[in-house]
């Protein structure tokens, strides 16, 4: 056995000790047979190091090892957020916390997202905790996080890591799931919740009469997720007539059989048999979900028969119109605008500030992620303000106030309205998008990605954008042939666009991002992934309203990519690999 292999297995053993006694065999198991094989660089993705906050939480594949998702990270991490909420909230044992889980599960390491929240439970009921665990699968957007139904950001996110680190040792209760299920300390809060849900989306059913005779055909697809049920239920709250279900896709399956990544956001291969379904019965719109159906993509039949899978950005301008023309025929004072909010984060489409600036309601950006654009409308709401939607590119879209965060399921509802009415008025949803460009300018998005496994090469990267043409603190004034009017870094906190140069976005120099704006009306962020290799790009042009030469427009954004991957990105030389195809 080599060096490495004896320092890994060392390191795990001083780590943790006699208390690694393999709890769960095929975890055990997995680990022993990475060690027979001396599986060296294997045992490093699992061993070298935690797993970390990124964008919403705590995310890693399920896995041996304290990079991944099993049985004994499960409750070194309950255990140091228990002791963290322990420490903020002296009414803890009052108050208790809500656990759900969803469908995923990956039977080689024996962990399961069910597994997963009875261990917690048990870490909690060992402290004397009450529990409100869902007696079944549920979405994530029927279960609130911190205190504030919003997910959790700074300070927070850092005290519960240090938490974490400081209870590595796993309490002797914790390993005990069957007492802690027969625990008076545990509830189920699945009716209850599922009732109040449903009752609260109700109030964004604004064309009741519509629905009901509404003649409409759509499909639906939970791709092998938990949205099936939840988005039937939605759709009889609104009165609209079921949609049709993939059935091959419909039951949770955690080995996805029928896709090769589960996620709508990947467009259509995904939605091959969505497509092959609306077409037998007649359906001119497919909705899926992803597996915890807090995403929602939507495809459309064209005329000719083929079908446009909308982007995020598309969808965002679709919904926000939608929603701010529902809560327009609801008050019709104009003063009422006054109060109104709609957000998205900083790398989605700017298509709301465009219908904001005319129509007179506020329009804000926030960092990346839901935990921001959650945490900010509920302070707004806080303050007396009215918060009807946010998005984010990446399909995500809070439709309803009631839960702060994306949600899949009543966007389902929503959607479903939505094109309910415009069929009445023979408009498809591809012109009405149109109509939408039409009115508040053509927005215009080009998103993908680079991966690149070496952190020296990122590193080196921003830092030559930073530092560019070889003068300190210096950021480019042009890219090829294109102008740059402005230069945001949320790294470094610098922002030309301000008076004393400083952003106004919180900043955080532990990953990379790089706004330009550019003469022209285009918009790039270059920024790195919090849990992927890779380093992504957001582009848009915006147009002025009549700016209508949709094919010019394309080109001059297709040019502009192509300068900024050539000029910032520089591919070859920092040997980056492009976006799969």
């Amino acid at each position: 056995m080599n060096v490495d292999l004896c320092w890994i297995c060392f390191v795990f053993i001083t780590k943790f000790g006699n208390i690694f006694i393999p709890q769960n065999p095929k975890t055990a198991s997995m680990v022993q047979e990475l060690v027979k094989e001396k599986a060296v660089e294997a045992l490093k993705k699992c061993f070298a190091s935690r797993m970390e906050f990124g964008t919403a939480g705590l995310r890693a594949a399920m896995g041996p090892g304290i990079s991944c998702m099993n049985d004994l990270t499960i409750i070194q991490t309950t255990q140091g957020f228990c002791c963290y909420l322990e420490q903020s909230f002296g009414n803890l044992k009052e108050r208790g916390v809500v656990i759900g889980y969803d469908a995923r599960a990956h039977p080689p390491s024996g962990g399961s997202s069910k597994r997963f929240a009875s261990l917690a439970a048990a870490v909690f009921i060992s402290r004397g905790v009450p529990v409100h665990l869902f007696s079944d699968i549920t979405p994530t957007p029927f279960v609130v996080y911190w205190e504030n139904g919003a997910q959790i950001v700074s300070p927070h996110d850092k005290g519960i890591s240090k938490a974490i680190e400081e209870n590595l040792e796993p309490w002797p209760e914790s390993w005990n799931t069957e007492e802690a299920l027969k625990s008076p300390l545990l509830k189920d809060p699945y009716q209850d919740v599922h009732t109040q849900y449903f009752k609260a989306i109700q109030k964004h059913c604004h064309h009741r009469e519509i629905n009901k005779s509404s003649q409409v055909k759509i499909v639906h697809t939970s791709v092998h997720g938990v949205g099936h049920t939840f988005v039937q239920s939605a759709f009889k709250a609104f009165d609209l007539h079921p949609p049709y279900a993939v059935e091959e896709q419909k039951d949770p399956d955690p080995e996805f059989p029928t896709v090769k990544y589960p996620n709508p956001e990947e467009g259509e291969g995904v939605l091959t048999l969505s497509f092959a379904l609306a077409d037998k019965e007649g359906a001119s719109v497919v909705l899926a979900n992803d597996p915890d159906a807090d995403r929602l993509a939507i495809a459309e039949k064209q005329e000719s028969g083929q079908w446009r899978v909308f982007s995020g950005n598309e969808l965002g301008a679709l919904l926000g119109w939608w929603i701010f023309h529902c809560w327009r025929q609801q008050n019709p004072d104009t003063a009422a605008v006054k109060n109104l909010y709609m957000l998205s984060s900083t790398v989605s489409s700017k298509i709301l500030r465009a219908i904001a600036l005319k129509e007179g309601f506020h329009f804000e950006e926030t960092l990346t992620g839901f935990k921001w654009m959650g945490n900010r409308a509920r302070d707004l709401l806080d303050q007396g303000k009215t918060v009807v939607f946010a998005f984010e590119e990446a399909i995500g879209y809070m439709c309803c106030s009631a839960v702060l965060d994306k949600d899949g399921v009543s966007a389902a509802a929503i959607a479903g309205e939505m094109v309910s009415y415009l069929a009445t008025k023979n408009i498809s949803l591809s012109q009405q998008l149109t109509t939408i460009y039409e009115e508040y300018g053509y927005h215009i998005s080009k998103n993908s990605y680079f991966i690149c496994h070496d952190q020296d090469v990122i590193r080196s990267l921003f830092d030559r954008l930073r530092n560019y043409g070889g003068q300190k603190d210096s950021y480019p004034t042009e890219c090829g042939r294109f102008s740059i009017s402005a230069v945001r870094d949320l790294t470094t906190g610098y922002d030309s666009n301000q008076t004393d140069k400083k952003a106004v976005l919180p900043t955080s120099r532990s990953s990379q991002m790089i706004t330009f704006t550019f003469s022209n009306g285009g918009v790039a962020t270059m920024r790195t992934s919090g849990t992927e290799p890779k380093i992504k790009y957001y582009t848009e042009l915006c147009a002025a309203p009549g700016n209508s030469d949709v094919t010019h427009l394309k080109k001059e954004l297709d040019d502009l990519v192509d300068a900024i991957v050539e000029n910032f990105f520089e591919p070859v030389k920092n040997k980056l690999q492009p976006k799969p195809e």
